[in-house]
């Protein structure tokens, strides 16, 4: 669940992690997964279906998002708001998002071709991660990791997320790092 604490912004759960204040509901689980999922669409592979077009970086305006949301999905979604986007955004445990001023980007996992991502690199560990099936760990290891069907590889910052990323396509991942 999405909640809003009055003193300490956005968060995730039954009540404010730092002063257990109940907040405002802003969307269910539910709400938060089927809105994740077509931002991420619109995101990172089809922005045109929505009609929205990306700057350079990959950003879109929020107010845009919201009003493309709501028009292809107006009874799920007629109550839809800019601060419901940002609320997802700011509290994503995998950092899917990025929001600069009014606009607001995939940060990973795009498709579609970026011209100039710049993400930011200020928090990268010694040590990335990246998930594979047994059968392609050894090829990986001799040739390297490699684009597929995404423009960019996605590694992450620890084993657990990325065990949770290659779980989603794979029974038993085996974790490069």
């Amino acid at each position: 669940m999405l909640r809003m604490c009055e003193e300490h912004g956005y968060f995730r759960g039954e009540s404010c992690p730092i002063c257990g204040s109940d907040g405002k509901f802003l969307m269910s689980q539910q709400e938060m997964d089927s809105l994740g999922r077509i931002m991420m669409g619109i995101l990172r592979h089809f922005p045109e279906r929505f009609g929205l077009k990306m700057d350079e970086q990959g950003f879109v305006d929020i107010s845009q998002l919201v009003q493309a949301i709501r028009r292809s999905r107006s009874r799920r979604f007629r109550w839809l708001r800019p601060n419901h986007v940002i609320a997802l955004a700011e509290t994503d445990p995998k950092g899917r998002y990025q929001i600069e001023g009014n606009a607001i980007r995939a940060t990973y996992g795009h498709t579609i071709k970026i011209e100039d991502l710049e993400l930011p690199t200020g928090d990268v560990p010694d040590y990335l991660y990246f998930p594979t099936s047994e059968e392609e760990a050894e090829l990986l290891l001799e040739r390297g990791i490699k684009p597929t069907d995404r423009a960019m590889v996605h590694l992450s910052k620890t084993y657990q997320n990325a065990y949770e990323a290659g779980s989603v396509k794979i029974e038993n991942p085996i974790i490069i790092r």
